[in-house]
This record gives structure tokens, C-alpha cells and sequence, in this order.
């Protein structure tokens, strides 16, 4: 039986071909912000970087073993799928499939039908054999596995709590911080967590009360809200993990358009969990800005305020790697695609990563934030100089200078603040 408005029409995300319903109009390339809710089960096309950096992680941790010993299988879930986009590109653009356990939950029947339908429409084709894995899950109605993913209709957190995972990602509508706990609890020993929140006005600071209630933070909507966003969410996660005897160590965070978006590592480890709050911290508003353990003044928080990348796997999130792996290719192009929607998929798959891998080392240890138009002011000039011009001044005084993924032009540096202000002077 087809789904209600079957087929819609098709969408390329990566390698892998989405059937959008009909109300959904074709999305343009490149979008920004959070798309309009169309009805159940909408693809939101701002969403698509966060997905080619989730395959793209997941293959790294195939490809270098850095989550389970080498030729072992990952349990991995998507808790809250809608229609499947995720999963299916796992499971589709992902090395290694023999590896992969994936399972793809959501309360919406109807979105799952939708994904399931466009999973079978377009079947992977390596011919590898699936076994359900029915023992993993205590529901009342069992999963359904087709071509590597098992289909589950079900609470997310009775999902979690009664069966182990070793990945987990959370792209919720809004805020994550419901579904924390159970993730975090649901993880093996080792695993990975990656977690979405939209709700920017309480991490950026702008909603007051809902940033107290669900962060326990206070956040300052100025040049660096976006970066404290992406602490706050660490913070949080941080301090649940320790609750339960784990350590949380960021592999990837960061702010894209709407939303925030966090990759992290947790081990189970009591003595490093202990040690948790020794990252928590402040953002002082002093110029320049500088994290205390205590507020004063000015300031945004508790946070986290250690390293927010894994110098080693981001530095592996490059162009070369984002196209090798989730670009096109001629047979996945649909039917009615140009050279300019090829054109343009590919670039979208260019941006997905752009700057990661130049920043990954500064991001992983102490660094220095600049915001461009902010230290044009603090400099006193008038004309800022181009990031190619500071770049070259700082290294040329043996300091390292990294552009930085972020909404707004801001770069990275273990210079220190008169420094880079002597440097935007002399390179006006």
C-alpha cells in the first residue's frame, strides 16, 4: 500500500534520492534558516550539512576505528527520523555497511511510511544479508528491517532506555534537553551522542526565561551568542554525563544558519567524569572577552569552555573527503537535474565543510575568538583588512590564524588580543 501523495517529487541530498510530498516545494540550493513546517513528516533542506557531516563521521569512525575495535558492528539509531533522510544516507553513502546496525525510530506512521516507501524505491543493491535484530527491542510491535534499516514505530526514549546503543543522534523539533538523560543512559560504554537543538533564542540569549529554564544558562546577544550556543549545549550535556559516570569529549560542535549542533564522545569513566566541572565556566565580556570559572561583570553562561573539536577527526572533515564521499554521482543525478542543479549539490556539499578542517587544530586546545567587525572597532580603523591579509600578519609573528565556520566572518588564533590588534592596524 502507497503512502498518501506517493510519489511527490525527488529531491537529491547527498547520493541519496528523497521523495518530497507534493505541498513541499523544491528546494533551492543552498537554503538558510529554518524551513516553514509544511505537515508531518517535511524535509527541512537547511538541515542537509548536518547530515553529510553525521555520514561523513560515522565513516571516519569505520575507516579509523576510533569507537569500536576493528571489524566490530555499530548499533546506531536515529531516534527521532521523520522520514528516514538520515538513516538512509547512512546506510546508502556509508563504507563498510557489513558493519552498521542502523535503526530508524519515529512516533509518525505516516512519515515512516514514507520513508520506508522511498527506501524501497530506491534500493542500495550490495546484495548484503540482513538478520532482524528483534532481541534489541522490548515493544509491542517489532521492527520491520528492509535493505539494512530497521523501521521502528515507537517513543524514542522507551527505545533508548531498553536497548544499548553505541551512536545516537537527536534532531529534535526545538530543544534536546527532554531527551538528554535517556540518550546518554541508552549509550554503551563508548559511543557517540550528536545532538540538535533549533530553539536559538534561549542559547543565544535572547529568551531569557527559557534559557534559565531548560540550560540553567544566561546568554548576551552580541557577535559570539552563537559560539556561547554551542558551550551552553556542551555544558548541559557535560553535567548530565557525569551524572552517569561519563566523560564528554567534543568532536565536532558548531553553529550552522539556525541551529546548533554538537558531535561529542562519551566513555564511561568515573575518575574522568569527576573532573567534569573543570570545563565549566563564564564568558567574561571584557575586552577582549576571557572564560573565569566564577561570573562578573558582563557575562554569559556556565558553559563549556575547553575544546569544542577533536583535532584529529575534524582535521580529517575536508572538501576532498565531503565530495569523495557524498557528491553525485551520474546515476543518482533525478531525471529533471541541469548542470546547474549538479553544479550547485556539489557546492552545497563544499560549504557542509568548509573551514573545518583548517580550524580543527586551534578549535581542540585554548584559542582566541575574533569576531571580523568586532576587531575593526576595537582596532580603531576604519577599513578591516581581509581574513588572507590578518592571516598572513599573524603567522608571519609565528602565530597559528584559522577561519572559523560561523554565521558571521570570525577567525581562530593563539595570538593573543594586542597582537591581532597590531596586526589589523598595520595590515589596513
Amino acid at each position: 500500500m502507497e503512502p498518501e501523495g506517493w510519489p511527490g517529487h525527488i529531491w537529491l541530498e547527498g547520493r541519496t534520492s528523497v521523495h518530497l510530498r507534493d505541498h513541499q516545494t523544491r528546494p533551492s540550493h543552498m537554503p538558510r534558516g529554518p524551513a516553514a513546517k509544511t505537515g508531518e513528516g517535511f524535509l527541512n533542506p537547511a538541515m542537509a550539512p548536518a547530515r553529510t557531516r553525521s555520514v561523513m563521521l560515522l565513516a571516519d569512525a569505520l575507516e579509523h576505528d576510533w569507537l569500536v575495535s576493528e571489524g566490530k558492528p555499530i548499533r546506531i539509531l536515529d531516534a527521532l527520523c521523520a522520514t528516514g533522510v538520515r538513516p538512509r544516507r547512512w546506510r546508502k553513502e556509508v563504507p563498510h555497511q557489513e558493519r552498521l546496525r542502523i535503526t530508524a525510530n519515529d512516533l509518525d506512521s505516516d512519515a515512516l511510511d514514507w520513508g520506508r516507501k522511498s527506501h524501497q524505491t530506491h534500493p542500495i543493491g550490495d546484495d548484503i544479508e540482513w538478520i532482524p535484530e528483534t532481541s534489541r527491542f522490548s515493544l509491542p510491535q517489532e521492527g520491520i528491517v528492509e535493505d539494512g534499516i530497521q523501521w521502528v514505530k515507537g517513543d524514542a526514549k522507551k527505545i533508548m532506555v531498553d536497548s544499548p546503543f553505541q551512536w545516537i543522534d537527536l534532531d529534535p523539533f526545538g530543544s534536546p534537553v527532554n531527551f538528554l538523560d535517556t540518550a546518554i543512559q541508552s549509550i554503551s560504554r563508548i559511543g557517540v551522542l550528536e545532538v540538535t537543538a533549533t530553539d536559538t533564542a534561549a542559547l543565544c540569549g535572547s529568551a531569557k526565561t527559557s534559557a534559565a529554564r531548560r540550560y540553567g544558562s544566561v546568554g548576551i546577544t552580541d557577535s559570539y551568542m552563537h559560539d556561547d550556543a554551542t558551550r551552553i549545549l556542551l555544558g548541559v550535556i557535560a553535567r548530565i554525563a557525569a551524572m552517569h559516570d561519563k566523560s564528554m569529549h567534543p568532536i565536532l560542535s558548531l553553529f550552522d544558519g539556525h541551529h546548533v549542533r554538537v558531535s561529542v564522545l562519551l566513555k564511561r569513566s568515573k575518575e574522568v567524569a569527576s573532573n567534569w566541572s573543570q570545563n565549566i565556566g563564564y564568558r567574561i565580556r571584557s575586552s577582549p572577552y576571557h572564560f573565569a570559572e566564577q561570573p562578573s561583570g558582563n557575562y554569559s553562561g556556565p558553559m563549556w569552555i575547553g575544546p569544542i573539536f577533536d583535532a584529529e577527526i575534524a582535521g580529517r572533515m575536508t572538501v576532498e573527503n565531503a565530495i569523495k564521499l557524498c557528491a553525485g554521482r551520474d546515476a543518482d543525478y533525478p531525471a529533471d537535474w541541469n548542470d546547474f542543479d549538479i553544479e550547485h549539490s556539489q557546492r552545497e556539499i563544499e560549504r557542509t565543510v568548509r573551514h573545518i578542517s583548517e580550524s580543527a587544530d586551534l578549535l581542540s586546545k585554548e584559542h582566541l575568538l575574533v569576531a571580523i567587525d568586532d576587531v575593526g572597532i576595537a582596532a580603531g580603523i576604519g577599513q578591516i583588512p581581509s581574513m588572507k591579509k590578518i592571516k598572513s600578519g599573524l603567522e608571519n609573528r609565528g602565530f597559528k590564524m584559522a577561519h572559523c565556520q560561523m554565521p558571521e566572518p570570525m577567525f581562530a588564533t593563539d595570538a593573543d588580543w594586542e597582537t591581532v590588534l597590531e596586526v589589523v592596524r598595520s595590515a589596513e
